[in-house]
């Protein structure tokens, strides 16, 4: 398969900005879309992102062929689209570009987190959108970056793989073969079952936050959030949401990676709990907490990270009362019911499905 050469970037936060000028740097021809137009308006009149890298990592101007906030004019020439967003607005983009969409265009997010392939097919049909596309979702997001002024973004890590997965699984060889000649780290993640089932935000990051409210209040985040954080105990409620996660995973026929087993892919860090093997990784050491409990580890991580593990382990009768307790102790501080606006499975559209229609569904695309 020839590989696609116009891509839209949509997001134009940390990841897109970082995504598109590496994508232009690559000789691609790249179209950057944001909803507010005032956000792109610098790096319109200049044409171009400004990216930087660590050590020997892609650098240089990244000359853009479109900016725009016009979803119309985004997609007309897409042929791979990058959804770079908060997983909380998926729905919404997925609204937006329904009737812009054609045959043969790839949507991949970054990263779907847990249910977003899912949230995002359950919206086009809503939609009535009849256009045979094909869904993507990575399972994590590839770069560690972030935007350095209103032109600029810096790249500090390119992870070395990714998995990814379509939906239906059935297109995975499909959306590979049109993104590895750019992005050879993508590999394959099975199904959209496996890349949701392993999203590790959803165990560390909402109950971190959490169990350490008083403190991130008090100090504005001025402590490090995974080495002074995890104590003894509050490890033990992350292994405690873990082992809950593995095990609707395994409900649902998946074996999921434990924290454990993460580490040591991730990071190459061993312990013999959690509590040890986060204070063996070198790299936590310096990470500050959020300076405010209004932050993505909760307000993204719990809705669509949390949520919806915990709703596939209500409907197939697994015990996730740990989950379920910080998703309420993240309603009463927010004050926001997260259950209601989250990805449960009746939002997903998948209430109904038995563990063998689910998995045909996400491996076939058959919802019969």
């Amino acid at each position: 398969m020839n590989t696609p050469e116009k891509y839209t970037v949509i997001g134009a936060g940390h990841g897109g900005k970082a995504m598109a000028a590496h994508l232009a740097l690559m000789g691609l021809k790249v179209t950057l879309y944001n909803r507010t137009f005032d956000h792109i308006s610098v790096i319109k009149k200049r044409g171009g992102i400004e990216l930087e890298s660590a050590e020997d990592g892609p650098h240089g101007f990244g000359k853009l062929a479109n900016v725009t906030s016009d979803m119309g004019e985004a997609l007309k020439k897409a042929q791979v689209i990058m959804v770079v967003v908060p997983s909380s607005a998926h729905a919404d983009i997925a609204k937006t570009a329904t009737r812009h969409l054609r045959n043969g265009q790839i949507i991949i997010l970054h990263p779907g987190r847990t249910g977003g392939a899912l949230e995002f097919a359950k919206v086009l049909r809503a939609e009535g959108c009849t256009a045979d596309v094909t869904i993507a979702e990575a399972e994590t997001f590839i770069y560690a970056s972030r935007s350095d002024g209103p032109a600029q973004a810096r790249i500090f890590r390119i992870k070395e793989a990714v998995p990814l997965a379509a939906l239906p699984a059935i297109r995975n060889e499909r959306v590979l073969d049109a993104i590895n000649p750019i992005y050879p780290q993508y590999i394959d993640g099975v199904n959209v079952l496996n890349t949701g089932m392993n999203n590790m935000g959803a165990i560390f990051h909402p109950a971190l936050t959490l169990l350490n409210a008083g403190w991130i209040e008090a100090t504005h985040g001025d402590y490090q959030f995974y080495i002074d954080g995890v104590t003894p105990s509050v490890a033990r409620v992350l292994e405690v949401l873990d082992r809950e996660r593995v095990t609707v995973a395994s409900s649902l026929g998946i074996r999921a990676r434990t924290g454990l087993e993460w580490l040591k892919m991730a990071y190459d860090t061993t312990g013999e709990d959690l509590h040890e093997a986060i204070h063996n990784q070198p790299g936590y050491y310096g990470i500050k907490a959020p300076a405010t409990l209004s932050h993505r580890y909760i307000f993204e991580d719990v809705p669509m990270s949390m949520v919806p593990i915990a709703s596939l382990g209500e409907r197939f009768g697994v015990s996730v009362r740990g989950m379920d307790s910080i998703i309420r102790l993240a309603c009463i501080v927010h004050r926001t019911d997260y259950w209601k606006r989250g990805r449960t499975v009746d939002k997903l559209g998948i209430s109904a499905l038995s563990v063998c229609e689910l998995t045909r569904y996400v491996n076939e695309g058959s919802l019969e």
